[in-house]
């Protein structure tokens, strides 16, 4: 295999991007560190290609240097390979206001071929390249230089073995003909509304928002959208700002001065000193402010729907085990329920999902298709 370049100069990512220039596809991955910021700093990018892979130093090269693999990641006539893209994605596009379309997530290409939801890259190299990789860099601080060479071959093999995964993948499911299910998939990660900050609904991420009162969401909304906006303009992790539990019980009790909030175990001392009146004037804010909408928690089923909801699930797992898939990465229960209530606006019922088990589940539950036992196999007619 190709020998991993180490690239930490303009005229070294120059020729590297030159010499693959006739590539089809590129292998890629990144290494970034966010645990005490906002947005993910990016310290590495990985890129194999044309029988070459680079470990690519950005903390090394600015804007100018970086130009020709910006522009060779945002040629739309080239695939970007990933796994668990993302991450990945969302990096990008807060480095270059652009993400590098189109993709193709090798996570996401093995789910459609049997190997579950989530599958690592280490669990998926292993199953189609008998390779086991090494685990012992999980934890590099991947901004310090210079980087020891161990860590820059384990951050290489992310790409290595890419390649040879997504090669595989592509020909499987080019075979079974699955190629275009996957489109609608990889279109919807180049949706760049995926990566951008949104204040407005930063309630919705709140561990706990679910168990508050109309009157307290609109509180919580308020000091949330405070709260997005102050990690965003600090670059510092929406925790440093204030805890989650903490705005939940402020939702709950708003206070009315800095001293109200002093019994409050959440909310330390310096956080009171630095942030106390900003807290107090959306907290009151909030009390006058219009509750968001959120979905009502839908009624319970019944005995007889939950059976209906078990014979769809039934039915899905025999479509997906036809075609060696997870029946997750088709519907979940939850979507089944919502189909037995007798929503249609679901994924479910549309694209791929539709054709491959979606009208079948339909039909089960408008009576025009039955299930039995045939030969041990699950069947409907």
């Amino acid at each position: 295999m190709a020998e991993t370049e180490f690239i930490n100069r303009a005229d070294a990512l120059a020729d590297f991007v030159a010499g693959i220039q006739t590539a089809d596809w590129l292998a890629v991955d990144t290494e970034f560190i966010r645990e005490e910021t906002y947005w993910p700093e990016l310290c590495l990018i990985q890129v194999a290609a044309a029988d070459r892979i680079a470990c690519i130093d950005p903390l090394a090269l600015d804007a100018e240097a970086m130009q020709p693999l910006r522009e060779l990641m945002l040629d739309p006539s080239r695939i970007k390979v990933f796994h668990a893209a993302r991450q990945d994605l969302e990096v990008f596009h807060h480095e270059w206001g652009a993400l590098p379309g189109p993709v193709f997530d090798t996570q996401i290409a093995a789910s459609m071929l049997g190997h579950g939801d989530q599958i690592g890259y280490a669990n998926l190299v292993q199953a189609l390249c008998a390779v086991e990789l090494a685990k012992g860099h999980t934890r590099t601080d991947w901004r310090a230089r210079p980087l020891p060479a161990e860590a820059v071959e384990y951050a290489a093999d992310d790409v290595r073995y890419l390649g040879p995964v997504f090669q595989q993948l592509h020909t499987a499911l080019e075979k079974g003909g699955r190629l275009e299910w996957l489109r609608e998939e990889f279109d919807a990660l180049l949706d760049e509304g995926l990566y951008r900050p949104d204040p407005e609904g930063a309630w919705k991420r709140v561990k706990g928002h679910r168990k508050l009162r109309p009157n307290q969401l609109a509180i919580l909304a308020s000091l949330a959208r405070w709260r997005e906006e102050e990690a965003l303009a600090r670059n510092r992790p929406r925790r440093w700002i204030l805890k989650d539990q903490a705005l939940v019980d402020l939702a709950r009790r708003p206070p009315a001065t800095v001293q109200d909030m002093e019994d409050m175990r959440d909310i330390p001392p310096r956080v009171l000193q630095k942030h106390g009146e900003a807290i107090v004037r959306h907290a009151q804010a909030g009390k006058e402010a219009t509750p968001p909408s959120m979905a009502a928690t839908p009624d319970r089923l019944d005995a007889h729907q939950e059976a209906q909801v078990d014979a769809l699930m039934a039915l899905l797992r025999a479509r997906c085990a036809e075609h060696d898939m997870s029946p997750a990465q088709v519907a979940t229960r939850k979507q089944l329920e919502s189909l037995v209530r007798g929503e249609t606006e679901l994924p479910l019922l549309r694209g791929w999902r539709a054709a491959m088990a979606g009208r079948d589940l339909e039909g089960l539950l408008a009576g025009r298709l039955t299930l039995k036992l045939s030969e041990g196999r699950l069947v409907a007619e």
